[in-house]
């Protein structure tokens, strides 16, 4: 297979890159460290080169901050109006938007990347406004100050001492298209700021004591090319990648310091950190683990586990590589990460067998092209770096406690046991052949016994087998027989291959056994945490994360453990609402907080407070420190070899992503109610409003004309004023009602007191309520015979039929007839109250029982349209459900059930069949 092809996954992003790259416009940005540096006479020289090649640009906006010079590269270029904005009485010029995006040239000109639009704006920010434009194809040219992105805004500020609040994301400035860096010394630029040509003169003073002091100007001006530098290197690492060249550019120092197993570890890390330190230059270690390390003891793994937290604290990057051959990771890894120079130890193979079994070092400098490699040589046996005996630093006692006290295992003799005894097998089977079957297939009959002891056991048992079954097979089936002297020179072939064929199947045996138990300590990873994360993802509270977590956290590193958070003022506390593990009530609280404050692991094992009892974990996404994990381990180096840590870092990724999920629901549900509460609040006050001021109108009227005229009234005029007063008066007192009522329903707070009631007591009660109101109409109520009494609560439904009554008095014509009908089935009471009126909009039949809503009419005068959302709330409290309908006939129904739970007291009744008019 060739190693060379392209991966389709990598091929594929790079296609729809390309083609969102190829609809949208192009961003150049002209980059400075400070105003008056000149990118706003860059980006207009550069206007006017695209003018002269016939490019369709145009400006749409420039500050030119009275600078002459800038204002005449305005001639001959066209310019889009402001959009004016009256803000508090000042007209301010913004950039106009849609008037860019109609007129839709190739190129605009829009200064001034990180300023603030004016209220009225469509964005708050320019930079989104630009966003727009190259989402619509335009082509774009900006300026921004380094001060300006939000990643160094703090830095700037404790550098300058004055805070920047206009940033932008440097999202926008990592995916620009093209950065110019428009660079100026700091004395020339200061010469043109006394001069008046940055600021204006009062303005050029305060600025020279403030912002632009020499240092500052220093300070800027290396920010800013260290992030064009930056830029710069990550588009030829992009470039390198698309093109698919492999080889090293050496256009900026990486140092990639190799460690292996061994006493020089320690000396190339710190030769390492001096090495990058000399050359400013970023540094990576790297630890390449083959088969071959995988099966060191113990002892040794925790070494280069030290080794690499060394080098962690020096500064540098740690990667560990799993591969069967050091050398091509080593090789593919540097052409990835473009690394210049590479650091390792000397060759320890000497001679014959550096010629046999190869060298690292030796391959690599064979098909390293570009790199540089830097050999850092060992101490004279017997002598360390000052002349004394040297201290193996690598197996040092560990500051992890717990770690490098091991002692090494030994080799059980269990596979040469068994070599031997399949070997025995095999010539006993080869035996009963000898004779009825050519040599070749003897052979194949040993070569199989070293495949099983190889595939069994390992490297070192099958080897012992392949030269215990060619030695028995010269013995006995190679003439002269019981002699290990070879009478044809032929079998000298035949053995030497049968060894060599041994040799090799046990080594690729060996291979394909160490390479199948570290897939399935992967698949094993992965499985553990596709559970997790699918236990997460079904979490919906952070209680259930933490429980969650706290499991699956104890089932992988058989280690008892806690998640503790902070308090509203930012103090970590213990969790409340469950158990905590007993051993961990001594968590101490004052390493979690300063775990928490600076966002790095401490406790046992680490270089932070090591003498803690438990290890302390951050818990935190990119931007917000969520909580601190305390895990009391058992086995230390169940937690910090790098496989385990990774694994580690990715469970308390995915704990804290579970987390933020959970906090974003529950703030996204809190702003729904909010939102609801608000509507629900604007849609009382704007229904209320009116039916509050009109009665208020008569009564304050009618009040105002009896106080002031009450001499010159007659007795029959203020009869008919009182009469008026009251009877708004009651209507302001039944909308009160209607909204406490509902207030009080939809808070849960009435219990109905339910009782055995007539039915046609209750309908009578409400008939004699509203028989003022039901003056002129004719209302009929049909109850069949023997209906039952009904087991409710008799006031609230008497409260729901004269909400359907007055609903209905105010939706249809005046004196047309109204119907109250019921009907019993099992296990429930049916009533409606019908109406000849126009009926209900199409679609509108459940909308009615909704709060606040009214239907429109011309004939409903008032009303806020709770009566049926009332109506709605009590039948539900009883259990029972409510509907609305048109009838064929015309005009609407409204009938609501009531569940019958127990059997009603056996009593007489009266026929019911009576008229109101």
């Amino acid at each position: 297979m060739n190693d060379e092809r392209p991966d389709p996954d990598e091929l594929l992003a790079r296609v729809e890159r390309d083609q969102a790259r190829a609809c949208r416009g192009r961003l150049k940005v002209f980059f400075g460290a400070a105003a008056g540096v000149g990118k706003t006479y860059a980006m207009l020289l550069a206007a006017k080169e695209k003018r002269t090649e016939h490019i369709d640009i145009v400006v749409g906006l420039v500050e030119t901050h009275g600078r002459k010079d800038t204002a005449s590269l305005l001639e001959g270029l066209e310019v889009l109006p402001p959009k004016i904005i009256d803000y508090r009485g000042t007209a301010l010029h913004e950039f106009d938007l849609d008037a860019a995006l109609k007129r839709k040239p190739s190129i605009i000109v829009v200064d001034e990347l990180a300023h603030t639009n004016a209220h009225g704006c469509r964005h708050p920010k320019r930079w989104q406004d630009i966003e727009e434009l190259l989402e619509a194809g335009i082509d774009v040219y900006t300026a921004l100050n380094v001060q300006h992105l939000e990643s160094l805004n703090d830095d700037i500020g404790q550098i300058s001492g004055i805070r920047v609040w206009e940033t932008v994301p440097d999202t926008v400035f990592e995916e620009a298209d093209e950065v110019e860096l428009v660079d100026l010394p700091p004395d020339e630029l200061l010469s043109r700021l006394k001069d008046g040509k940055v600021y204006l003169p009062q303005q050029a003073q305060e600025a020279a004591k403030h912002f632009f002091r020499k240092g500052n100007l220093i300070a800027l001006r290396e920010l800013a090319l260290r992030q064009t530098a930056s830029r710069v290197d990550a588009q030829m690492l992009d470039y390198r990648e698309d093109h698919r060249i492999r080889e090293v550019w050496q256009v900026s120092e990486r140092i990639l310091v190799c460690i292996g197993p061994n006493a020089l570890a320690e000396r190339l890390v710190r030769a390492g950190k001096r090495f990058a330190t000399s050359l400013r230059a970023e540094w990576i270690v790297v630890y390449v683990e083959t088969p071959e390390l995988q099966r060191l003891a113990a002892e040794q793994r925790d070494g280069v586990l030290r080794i690499l937290r060394l080098a962690e604290q020096l500064g540098a990057e740690t990667v560990t590589l799993s591969a069967p051959e050091m050398s091509s990771a080593i090789i593919k890894f540097s052409n990835e990460r473009n690394v210049t120079k590479i650091v390792m130890g000397k060759p320890t193979r000497r001679g014959l067998r550096r010629v046999l079994l190869g060298s690292v070092v030796d391959v690599l400098i064979s098909d390293a092209h570009n790199i540089n490699l830097y050999l850092l040589g060992s101490p004279r046996p017997g002598q360390g770096d000052n002349g004394n005996k040297p201290e193996h630093s690598l197996y040092r006692k560990s500051p992890l406690p717990g770690l490098g006290k091991r002692p090494a295992q030994t080799k059980g003799t269990k596979g040469y046991i068994w070599a031997v005894v399949v070997t025995v097998a095999s010539t006993a089977l080869a035996y009963m052949m000898f004779g009825r079957f050519e040599l070749a297939n003897l052979v194949m009959v040993f070569l199989l016994g070293v495949v099983y002891i190889a595939t069994r056991f390992g490297r070192g048992p099958s080897i012992f087998a392949s030269f215990l079954g060619v030695a028995i097979f010269d013995l006995l089936f190679v003439p002269p027989y019981f002699s290990f002297t070879v009478g044809d020179s032929q079998y000298l072939v035949t053995l030497l291959a049968m060894l060599t064929v041994a040799m090799l199947i046990s080594s690729l045996m060996a291979n394909v056994r160490s390479q199948a138990k570290v897939a399935g300590h992967r698949e094993r990873r992965a499985t553990v945490l596709y559970a997790m994360s699918k236990d997460l993802t079904a979490s919906q509270s952070e209680d259930e994360i933490v429980r969650t977590a706290v499991h699956h956290l104890y089932a992988e590193f058989g280690s008892r453990n806690v998640i503790l958070f902070p308090d509203g003022n930012g103090r970590v506390v213990y969790p409340t609402g469950h158990a905590i593990p007993e051993s961990l009530h001594a968590a101490d609280l004052s390493v979690a907080q300063w775990v928490m404050d600076h966002n790095e692991i401490a406790g046992q094992g680490t270089h932070t407070l090591p003498g803690a009892e438990a290890i302390y974990f951050p818990l935190s996404n990119k931007e917000t420190m969520l909580g601190v994990l305390v895990l009391l381990p058992v086995n230390l180096r169940r937690v910090f070899l790098p496989e385990q840590q990774k694994l580690l870092e990715t469970f308390l990724g995915q704990i804290a992503q579970a987390i933020i999920r959970v906090r974003l629901t529950e703030q996204a549900r809190k702003t729904q109610v909010e939102m609801e509460a608000e509507r629900l609040r604007n849609s009382l006050l704007s229904s209320i409003s009116h039916d509050l001021r009109t009665p208020l109108a008569t009564i304050v009227g009618s009040a105002s004309t009896l106080v002031e005229d009450d001499n010159a009234l007659k007795a029959e005029d203020k009869l008919e004023l009182n009469r008026a007063i009251y009877d708004e008066a009651q209507r302001m007192s039944s909308l009160v009602n209607n909204i406490l009522d509902m207030a009080r329903l939809d808070a849960g707070a009435v219990e109905p007191n339910k009782q055995w009631y007539p039915l046609d007591e209750i309908i009578g009660v409400v008939l004699t309520r509203l028989q003022k109101r039901l003056m002129g109409r004719q209302v009929s109520v049909t109850l069949p015979p023997g209906i039952p009494m009904v087991f409710v609560d008799a006031v609230m439904i008497e409260q729901v039929l004269v909400n359907l009554l007055e609903n209905a008095l105010r939706y249809t014509p005046e004196g047309s007839p109204l119907e109250i009908m019921a009907v019993a089935s099992d296990g429930a009471v049916a009533i409606s109250v019908a109406d000849q009126g126009h009926g209900l909009p199409p679609g509108y039949e459940n909308k009615v029982f909704e709060k606040f809503y009214r239907v429109r009419n011309e004939a409903a005068q008032s009303g806020v349209g709770l009566g049926l959302a009332i109506c709605k709330a009590i039948v539900e409290v009883h259990g029972g459900s409510i509907q609305a309908q048109n009838r064929p006939t015309g005009g609407a129904v409204f009938s609501f059930s009531l569940p019958q739970d127990y059997s009603p007291p056996v009593m007489g009744r009266e026929e019911p069949g009576y008229l109101v008019e």
